[in-house]
């Protein structure tokens, strides 16, 4: 019997040039295709948050992507907190 990839909830704050820049929509797009739930949205300090659930290698590959992020962002940091998972979520989509 195959193993079931384990699925693990994080939230991460991305810091740089990360809003006005289609970051919001770029990571819906990435967390999609990674089959990911979740949401993302921009914080009133400049940052962008995102929670991401899914399984663990689909979640860290969206990690690694927030670190490079779209092409005309410039991300200096993300920081990366696990937390529980939330089993309402069933989609993943940008918030306001």
């Amino acid at each position: 019997m195959p193993a079931v990839p384990a699925v693990i909830a994080v939230s991460a704050i991305v810091t740089g040039r990360v809003q006005g820049v289609g970051f919001r929509y770029a990571t819906l797009r990435e967390a999609q295709q990674r089959g990911l739930t979740g949401w993302v949205r921009n914080l009133s300090d400049g940052r962008v948050e995102v929670l991401a659930l899914g399984p663990s290698v689909a979640v860290n590959d969206l990690v690694a992507w927030l670190a490079e992020g779209p092409r005309l962002a410039s991300v200096t940091n993300v920081e990366v907190i696990p937390v529980e998972p939330d089993p309402g979520l069933s989609t993943f989509q940008v918030r306001f």
